[in-house]
Order: C-alpha cells, then structure tokens, then sequence
C-alpha cells in the first residue's frame, strides 16, 4: 500500500514509515503543494495511492466526480509527527485489513 501524505503532515513520514509503505509520497514531492482538495482526490486515485490526512474536509469528498480513493483520517488534535507516526504503526493491521474491505474511509484516533 502507498500513501500520500496530505500536506497537513509532515513530510519526515514519507521516510519514518518507508519500511510498512514503501513507495509513499507526500504533496510537496508531488507538486501539489498548493492544489486544490479536488485535485490532491484525483492524485491519490489516479496513482493508487491512500490518502493520508488530518482535513476533515475529506469526509465530504466522496462527491468529487469518479470513484474515490481510500482515505485514512488522522483524527487526533494536536498531535506531534512522532505521534503520527506511532497512531500509524500501532494501526498497520487495521490498515492491512482497511486496504482490502470495501471501506473508503477510516479514522484512526
């Protein structure tokens, strides 16, 4: 599974996390630092990447046009990169099995 890092997080994740998703990719290395929610949507689908974000705003994307990609919500308050990165590695089986299940959006807290 590939992740796209949402530009509300920090772009250390990409390589923090290499080991469980290889091949993962933040906004900033996709050029998408200022696009539109819409856009970054279309991205993750289009690159078969999971979107990985803490914009609630995504809860309401599954009316973009076409079908969405999975989205994972980080939906915690303020929470440190470090904790992100632990929410996401404490969460891998759940995220194993969300791959696989016709769910397209999970929140991890």
């Amino acid at each position: 599974m590939r992740l796209l890092f949402d530009q509300n997080l920090a772009h250390s994740l990409v390589r923090r996390l290499d080991d469980q998703f290889p091949n993962s990719t933040h906004l900033s290395q996709a050029s998408l630092e200022t696009a539109t929610d819409a856009a970054v949507w279309r991205w993750a689908r289009d690159h078969d990447h999971v979107l990985v974000t803490k914009d609630h705003d995504f809860e309401q994307a599954v009316e973009f046009p076409g079908p969405p990609p999975k989205c994972l919500l980080i939906a915690v308050g303020n929470a440190s990169t470090d904790d992100v990165e632990q929410l996401i590695r404490q969460s891998i089986a759940d995220i194993d099995a969300f791959e696989h299940d016709g769910r397209r959006l999970m929140a991890l807290n």
